[in-house]
């Protein structure tokens, strides 16, 4: 297996946009070597524990509303010909996203990391829900199918909080700015949401490198 590495935040759109065009290609090629793992990168570490009202934020961030209203626009253009589903007018708050990250990390453990990502993309770009709410993120964890309880006594106390601080703080060491970055083989970084078309290159390529090393083998 080959192991890829994703960094992310679940509020990101170009990352559930990278997400869905990944997503593609991996289905379209179910022998692929992909081994993917998620990891926590917070756009706002700076966020107040309740998040904001998303209005104040955007404004706060892009310097004005006429900014904010180009940026989006911009985004929701790339998401249509991506043909990925966004309500923005469903979103009233931006939230804190540390117990989001904190909920990947341990559907991580279980086996369970990319049914709980792709239920917080769809739960905040799909339907607006508040993804910094703990109801919300116990909802989806237990239709991924994690134990309720558990999860509760977890996001009740500080449970990880360090270990999502300091991998946040490693990515960043890193080099890595912007989000989503995928790092392929733990070696070749790739940043931005790529077409489906690239990634099936990569993955034949890897196929075709794994079939060769077979051969000579």
């Amino acid at each position: 297996m080959t192991t890829l590495d994703i960094f992310s935040d679940p509020i990101c759109p170009w990352c559930l946009i990278g997400k869905s065009l990944l997503d593609r290609a991996l289905e379209s090629r179910p022998a692929h070597p992909f081994q993917v793992v998620w990891h926590p990168f917070q756009l706002n570490p700076q966020m107040p524990r309740g998040g904001m009202d998303r209005r104040d934020y955007l404004e706060q961030k892009f310097g004005s509303k006429e900014n904010a209203v180009r940026v989006y626009a911009r985004i929701a253009e790339a998401a249509k010909a991506a043909g990925v589903e966004i309500h923005f007018e469903k979103m009233r708050r931006t939230p804190n996203t540390m117990d989001a990250h904190r909920l990947i990390h341990w559907a991580g453990i279980e086996g369970r990391q990319n049914a709980v990502v792709s239920a917080l993309f769809s739960a905040y770009f799909r339907e607006g829900a508040d993804i910094g709410q703990a109801d919300v993120l116990l909802a989806i964890a237990e239709r991924a199918g994690m134990d309720r309880a558990m999860v509760t006594r977890l996001l009740a106390s500080d449970s990880d909080l360090s270990e999502i601080r300091t991998r946040d703080f490693h990515a960043r060491s890193r080099g890595i700015t912007s989000v989503p970055t995928f790092i392929v083989d733990h070696a070749h970084a790739v940043p931005g949401a790529q077409p489906t078309a690239l990634w099936q290159s990569v993955i034949d390529d890897l196929l075709a490198q794994t079939a060769q090393s077979g051969a000579e083998g």
